[in-house]
């Protein structure tokens, strides 16, 4: 019943009990890549696969915008349920109960196609496809307006009425969580650039959905065609400005967005303003965020790895880059 061994026989039967509205359990796989919450692909009696998902239960650990994460997940999901276009799983069934797992489950529609970041080496004209779509997705997934700035979950208390506000208790959270977790920043300087750009916060005035994670491990491509076929992980969605979204994409650069992408949001009728001053401004305090998040996120989640040090030097260095830029 089970796949791999690290797939315990209660994590079985625990996953079983969670799926019986849907079905019998044939086999269970645990994902790898994710560096968040637990994921598992299961194969059901009727052939049909699904997607399992269990958040963390050492809520100490967690950043406090991380906190319910999978409910954030599930409700971008429901807003999508009646857009394809999306691209985005069905929600096939929640477990908020905490009673079988310590944590929150989601249950989701298996997608088609590979992770973006499995699909091997790409030829050049299929690699623009891909962006040129990733650009639409963007520009259709910006349709969708909310009615208040920043993080969906209201427990957090990271949302308010401009975006300004919003964003300010962003990072002033991070702030709090480095401070919790004895990572050193230069705090004074980044509240000091929040306060110098204010007016250009000001000028985003209507919320729309951002994703801000759309890494390749997060597209499911069609590796011949290059074809977009879907998006997952929207746990970290907030409701703010567009081009929070080309720093979310690539949060470990700094180089101009690939044309292709720029090419592919326009001509589904989006318009980042990256010619204007408040734009370059603002991309520039998302990158300066993105880079907080990677530094204050790796002692509550005990990273470790010859990885890591390459790692925390690039994160380290994009926020001084912001920091010196914004001064």
């Amino acid at each position: 019943m089970t796949g791999p061994d690290v797939i315990t026989e209660q994590t079985a039967r625990d996953v079983a009990t969670v799926l019986r509205p849907l079905g019998a359990v044939v086999r269970i796989e645990l994902l790898t890549g994710g560096m968040f919450a637990t994921t598992y692909r299961v194969s059901l009696g009727d052939g049909r696969r699904v997607v399992v998902k269990t958040a963390p239960t050492d809520t100490d650990r967690l950043l406090r915008y991380e906190h319910d994460l999978l409910r954030t997940e599930a409700a971008v999901y429901a807003l999508a349920a009646d857009r394809p276009d999306l691209l985005m799983p069905r929600v096939l069934l929640t477990d908020l109960s905490r009673t079988v797992f310590a944590s929150d489950v989601l249950v989701v529609s298996h997608l088609e196609g590979v992770p973006l970041v499995d699909a091997g080496e790409l030829g050049a004209g299929v690699e623009e496809t891909i962006q040129r779509q990733l650009g639409a997705f963007m520009a259709r997934l910006h349709t969708v307006q909310g009615e208040r700035f920043g993080y969906p979950n209201r427990d957090a208390g990271l949302h308010a009425e401009t975006w300004t506000e919003a964003f300010g208790s962003m990072v002033e959270a991070l702030l709090d969580d480095a401070g919790r977790w004895g990572t050193v920043l230069p705090c004074d300087e980044i509240r000091a650039v929040l306060v110098r750009h204010r007016a250009a916060l000001t000028d985003v005035r209507v919320p729309v959905l951002v994703h801000t994670d759309l890494w390749a491990g997060n597209l499911f491509v069609d590796p011949s065609t290059g074809a977009l076929l879907g998006v997952i992980d929207t746990e970290r969605s907030v409701w703010g400005d567009s081009l929070l979204e080309l720093a979310g994409a690539d949060q470990l650069g700094r180089g101009p967005a690939p044309a292709a992408l720029l090419d592919g949001y326009a001509a589904e009728g989006g318009a980042f303003g990256l010619s204007t001053a408040s734009g370059a401004t603002r991309l520039e305090l998302y990158r300066l965020y993105m880079s907080l998040v990677l530094l204050v996120e790796i002692a509550p989640r005990g990273y470790a790895g010859d990885w890591l040090a390459a790692h925390r030097s690039t994160a380290a260095a994009n926020l001084r880059a912001s920091l010196d830029a914004l001064a």
